[in-house]
């Protein structure tokens, strides 16, 4: 269990935090970013009914939830369909492009192949290890989602789709996790497609664990 400053308390509320499914883009082995629309394959559309079929078991009938998510194509196809198992309407949603992937610059939608060695990649941990030009640093990241916990008053439930570097960032954020040297910021372990874990005042727990890939890194 890891300490929790002040700031970053869910007040007893629980987080529960998605990636969202396989996209054409992760099926093609291709850079992702945030500004094509890539939308889910068969598989990705069955790891959203998986979640939503685990968060409906979970919760038991209990659905009042905030409904957040990046405002992506491919993060707010996977919350429509997790609504539909909790019978929550979809059209409550708080698009925030804060919540957004890690933006890759000049390389979005380039084919990991075809980047010849210009992308230094952390096998182990998943992580990318260079900053695509005109792209984000993880450093990035934190700030933006900072910005998004200070926004919060975690009055309610929270259900959140975001995205595989994004939410690694978010859960060492609220789960107190010290920056990695590497990259100066907290990681969370990465989860395969179709996870969804809960977070409560620093405590995560994995509510369901997908059966698909980590990060393409």
């Amino acid at each position: 269990m890891n300490g929790l400053s002040s700031n970053l308390n869910t007040r007893g509320k629980r987080l529960f935090i998605a990636r969202h499914g396989e996209t054409i883009f992760n099926l093609a082995g291709r850079i992702q970013g945030n500004d094509a629309h890539t939308p889910l394959t068969q598989r990705g559309f069955a790891q959203a009914d998986e979640m939503g079929r685990a968060l409906a078991r979970y919760l038991n009938g209990f659905s009042e939830l905030n409904l957040v998510a990046s405002d992506t194509g491919r993060a707010l196809q996977t919350l429509s369909v997790v609504c539909e198992h909790i019978e929550t309407d979809w059209h409550q949603v708080k698009a925030d492009p804060r919540l957004r992937e890690i933006d890759m610059g000049d390389w979005e939608g380039i084919y990991y192949s075809d980047l010849d060695g210009q992308l230094q990649i952390d096998h182990d941990r998943g992580l990318f290890l260079t900053q695509a030009p005109r792209g984000e640093t993880y450093g990035d990241i934190v700030n933006r989602l900072k910005a998004w916990i200070s926004d919060q008053s975690f009055q309610q439930d929270i259900l959140l789709i975001s995205h595989g570097m994004t939410s690694r960032v978010l859960r060492g954020l609220l789960t107190g996790l010290p920056p990695l040297a590497s990259i100066d910021a907290p990681m969370a372990d990465s989860l395969p497609q179709g996870s969804m874990v809960q977070i409560v005042d620093g405590v995560e727990t994995i509510i369901h664990m997908g059966a698909g890939e980590g990060e393409k890194a």
